[in-house]
């Protein structure tokens, strides 16, 4: 979060604007609770709570939801049907359409609707311009693949008459049986019931009612209890009403023009002990309890975009974005839900524990995670993916929701940041400074300060009056900028951004549907209606460089405060019953506000002028707030942290959770955001920084400047190491990015996912692997630590990194961890690509040669892949890249390369440019003893299909030392990186 001045107003808002701005900015130990909700205090949520406790506490409970067999018709995929609502109070029934569709990838979607608002049969309050129907344009935002419906799925046979039950994925191998009384569906896979919903009764389904006007009871004299605003409203049903009509907090009050519309549904995973992602929190990755006890929360898991100042750890509280996608995890199985719906969002867990047979002593006990979420509003619309490998759920996931672009290379490499550089003079000194001791970087970052009295797309004239000359400076070592915009428009006569928005009709609206004002940095604000089609292409027009003067291009963009954040609004955001395009509530879309800003800028990028549109120059946009999708813009950061260890080290499951989300390109702020760090901890940062998939230094504008060379000795140094480390093992980086844009593979990879049958390792969250290479990181998070434990899972030989100290598993191992050592180990079987040559940038190291790590294991064999291109454009998309699978194959003592790339219109073209990037050198770690004594390799080359005349080329070997491995070493085998060659040792 950017954290700015404040303008010049009348005095009466200045001293309102004073006093909201004193609390934001005054550096605090905790975040402020009364700001945000609890369960309690939100309606929709304390009410599903009740009906959940009167369900599981009443010894009789039916559900009140079944389906109508004779409503129930299939066709080609697609059932379809009638849930009837029983009412307490009447003998009505409320119709809920429902829909089921089985896909060809193996998932299913349940959709549960509302006949009455889908017709438009409803009244709304306070003469509302609301939309009448429930939000149903989530999809259009989130979805954009693996939706094809599955033909192959049918009926099966054997149904008996209170069940429906369906065949469908690959060989028939999963079943969805849906009960009709109560209604309720269990998912199967290979015969084994996986996920369940409504199994426990708890679905509710808020459907309309008109408002009964009732005389109001006059409270009790002296009676306090009476007098509260919570008093319940009990209708005759025994419901709290109190929150259906309407709602305040914080000064705020909520017209709630359609009244009580939550949805809620629980869902099992029988059989599963662990669950993971919900992402975003700040508690470890394997999702706790949430009904309390010990070491258990007592609050639901929140999903509501919020500006949350300072935020707590290991909480379930809200953060800046939402992903309502869960996994669970038992032995060798995964499955996966997503709850597609973009309004406020609760989850409850619990877990339950059974034993088959009571003598058994714990032995084989079954634990059952309980979900159950609730959202405000909108559709029952879930995703089921029944597996059974982590990828399987995290891939089918990402089908689903789009797969991570795949960034310029230069957004993976290190980034400078602070608010603010304060001049473009500044700006130069900190990137001479950089070159002059040595470390390398590659993006400067313009907080807030840098335009005029706060108005986006302008230049403050005084501190930045050669914008164009200061990015002309950064080009010469290829380096980037990147300048912060955000969703709020400063509302000043004269600025011409704010009046065309204004003219054009572009902005969010109020409740009477009129242009909303609010309040951040510029002081009275209006914000971009990013759902208008006409908004977006507004927006994208805005950075077209005949319009955005200064903007050069090697300028790039930071999304910032758009969950949104609004410093008088209600829990520092919009209320809720503000209008959007079309007239759809901000209630219903308040978690996909932040993407659909993001996609506004992502396209803008796209669009700035003609010659990068004959270019395909790929875009980099940095956003705060997200939802499922936003993968498929660019990069996340997990928001304003501090300069605490507790917070260096809830960095790690917090990205560990973005990555199993479908959101790699994660990361936190490096040296913590608030506060001064002492040297040890900004060291220590900058060693799990090294790591973060998005590495970016940040800072607030009350703190010192600790930009690494400014560290002093020998912490600049140690500092510096590591980013060379980061810098050195970019090509690996980036092959793990191109996984990610195909597989939706997180780049990060905990424990459980790598091994999937090691239950000691389910819950590990401080440890993790680096991309399909085998590379185990621990970072150190805690002060004075001299030395990690690290986790081995498996019975395979590990090495350190730097030393090729031998480690084996499964066990735990205790590895060095000195100031200047970073816990790094390889695991046995892979080939690491690297570039050893440092550099002032990546850009400037794109045609460097490389070298290769054979890490040798048990087996004997080992292998990985390189991906490169152009690390700028979109030519890869026309063949224009190089994709190799290097194997060693132990039998034969061979290494080999070979392609994997699918040839294009501009492959030959790439392939020219980079026939001079050879393989300088080839490590191999735990060279065998046979090699004792042999001094050369033969290096035969492919050309055309046929294999070159066998050379020779030196090779060094090393002897094993006490605790280390032998290693060998081929200098300069002569063979490119792009062609076929095979090396016999």
């Amino acid at each position: 979060m950017s954290r700015g001045h404040i303008p010049s107003f009348t005095w009466a808002n200045i001293f309102h604007l004073c006093t909201i701005l004193c609390m934001l900015i005054t550096p605090a130990v905790m975040v402020k609770h009364e700001n945000f909700k609890t369960c309690e205090q939100s309606g929709f949520c304390k009410r599903n709570r009740a009906y959940a406790d009167t369900a599981l506490s009443t010894s009789n409970w039916n559900s009140p939801y079944t389906l109508d067999p004779a409503s129930i018709k299939f066709n080609k995929g697609v059932l379809t049907g009638t849930v009837l609502k029983k009412l307490a109070t009447s003998d009505e029934n409320v119709r809920l359409p429902l829909t089921i569709t089985f896909h060809e990838a193996g998932t299913a979607r349940v959709t549960v609707d509302e006949e009455r608002r889908q017709k438009g049969d409803i009244e709304l309050r306070h003469d509302s311009k609301a939309r009448k129907e429930r939000y149903n344009e989530a999809e259009k935002w989130a979805i954009v693949g693996g939706t094809a419906v599955s033909t192959g799925a049918a009926l099966s046979k054997d149904a008996d008459q209170g069940t429906t039950r369906v065949l469908f994925g690959q060989g028939s191998k999963f079943e969805a049986i849906v009960r009709h009384a109560p209604f309720g569906i269990d998912f199967k896979r290979e015969g084994e019931t996986q996920i369940q919903f409504n199994d426990r009764g708890l679905m509710n389904f808020e459907h309309w009612r008109a408002k009964v006007e009732k005389p109001e009871v006059a409270a009790a004299e002296g009676s306090e209890e009476n007098q509260t605003e919570d008093t319940a409203v009990k209708t005759d049903s025994g419901e709290d009403e109190s929150t259906w009509w309407e709602e305040s907090f914080g000064g705020n009050t909520d017209s709630k023009p359609r009244g009580p519309e939550a949805v809620a549904l629980d869902i099992n995973f029988p059989g599963y002990g662990h669950v993971y992602g919900a992402a975003e929190h700040t508690g470890p990755l394997s999702l706790k309890e949430t009904r309390g006890g010990d070491g258990k929360y007592s609050e639901p898991y929140r999903l509501y975009n919020s500006d949350v100042f300072e935020y707590e750890l290991d909480s379930p509280m809200t953060l800046y974005g939402s992903i309502p996608f869960v996994q669970a995890h038992k032995k060798d199985s995964s499955v996966g839900v997503f709850w597609l719906n973009a309004a406020e969002t609760w989850i409850d867990i619990t877990k339950s524990t059974s034993t088959a047979n009571p003598l058994s002593l714990g032995i084989g006990n079954k634990v059952t995670t309980q979900t159950h979420w609730f959202s405000e509003s909108g559709l029952l619309d879930a995703f089921v993916f029944l597996g059974p490998t982590p990828q399987d759920v995290i891939g089918s996931y990402a089908e689903l929701t789009g797969f991570t672009e795949l960034p310029q290379h230069f957004a993976i490499a290190y980034h400078q940041c602070r608010w603010n550089y304060v001049t473009d003079e500044d700006v130069k000194d900190v990137d001479r400074k950089f070159d002059k001791h040595r470390i390398p970087y590659d993006v400067i970052w313009l907080d807030i300060e840098y335009t005029d009295g706060k108005k986006y797309f302008t230049w403050d004239p005084m501190n930045f009056p050669d914008p164009i000359g200061m990015q002309k400076q950064l080009d010469q070592r290829e380096r980037k900028l990147v300048g912060i915009i955000d969703p709020h428009i400063k509302n000043e006569g004269g600025y011409s951004i704010v009046d065309e928005m204004k003219s054009k009709d572009l902005a969010v609206k109020n409740k009477e549907g009129t242009i909303f004002e609010g309040w951040c940095w510029p002081g009275s604000s209006h914000w971009i209606d990013c759902f208008s089609p006409k908004g977006r292409e507004w927006w994208k027009s805005l950075f077209r460089y005949d319009k955005f003067k200064g903007a050069a291009k090697n300028m790039f963009i930071w999304n910032d405060m758009n969950e949104p954040s609004v410093f008088n609004g209600p829990e520092t955001t919009m209320p809720k019953d503000n209008l959007h395009y079309d007239n759809w509530e901000h209630r219903d879309v308040h978690n996909i506000n932040g993407m659909t800003f993001h996609q506004a800028t992502h396209d803008a990028l796209l669009a700035r002028d003609k010659d990068e549109d004959k270019h395909n120059v790929r875009p980099f946009v940095l956003t705060r707030a997200f939802f499922s999708g936003s993968q498929r813009l660019g990069a996340m950061w997990t928001g304003d942290n501090q300069a605490s260890w507790g917070h260096l080290e809830a960095s790690i499951p917090m990205l560990l959770s973005m990555g199993i989300s479908g959101y790699p390109f994660a990361g936190a702020d490096v040296g913590g955001f608030f506060g001064n760090p002492d040297k040890e901890l900004l060291t220590r940062w900058y060693q799990a920084g090294a790591f973060y998939p998005f590495m970016r230094a940040h800072a607030h504008i009350d703190t010192r400047r600790r930009e690494p060379y400014l560290a002093g000795e020998p912490y600049t140094q140690i500092i510096a190491q590591a980013i060379r480390l980061r810098y050195s093992l970019l090509p690996a980086w980036y092959t793990a990015f191109h996984e990610a844009s195909t597989t939706g593979a997180p780049i990060l990879r905990p424990n459980y996912y790598v091994h999937p049958g090691d239950e000691k390792g389910f819950a590990i969250d401080d440890q993790f692997y680096l991309g399909s290479y085998g590379l185990l990181a621990k970072p150190v998070t805690k002060e004075g630590e001299k030395g990690q434990e690290m986790y081995l899972a498996d019975k395979e030989k590990y090495y350190d990194y730097f030393d090729y100290w031998m480690y084996e598993g499964p066990s735990t191992v205790k590895v060095a961890a000195d100031l200047d050592t970073i816990p790094f180990l390889m695991r046995g079987g892979h080939i690491i690509p690297r570039r050893d040559r440092p550099r002032r940038s990546s850009g400037l190291m794109k045609f460097d040669p490389l070298t290769l790590v054979v890490v040798l294991g048990n087996s004997g064999d080992a292998e990985g892949t390189l991906y490169l291109d152009d690390g700028e454009s979109f030519d890869y998309k026309d063949g224009a890249y190089i994709h190799r699978r290097f194997h060693y194959q132990g039998s034969t003592s061979t290494l080999m390369s070979e392609d994997l790339g699918v040839s294009g219109k501009r492959t030959k073209e790439y392939l020219k440019t980079m026939e001079k990037v050879r393989v300088e050198k080839i490590v191999v770690v735990g060279a065998p003893d046979a090699w004792r004594g042999k001094t050369e390799v033969e290096v035969s080359e492919e050309q055309g299909g046929k294999s070159s005349a066998a050379r020779q080329v030196e090779l060094e070997y090393h002897e094993r030392e006490a605790g280390k491995a032998a290693w060998a070493v081929v200098r300069d085998p002569g063979v490119q990186v792009g062609a076929g060659w095979k090396i016999a040792f």
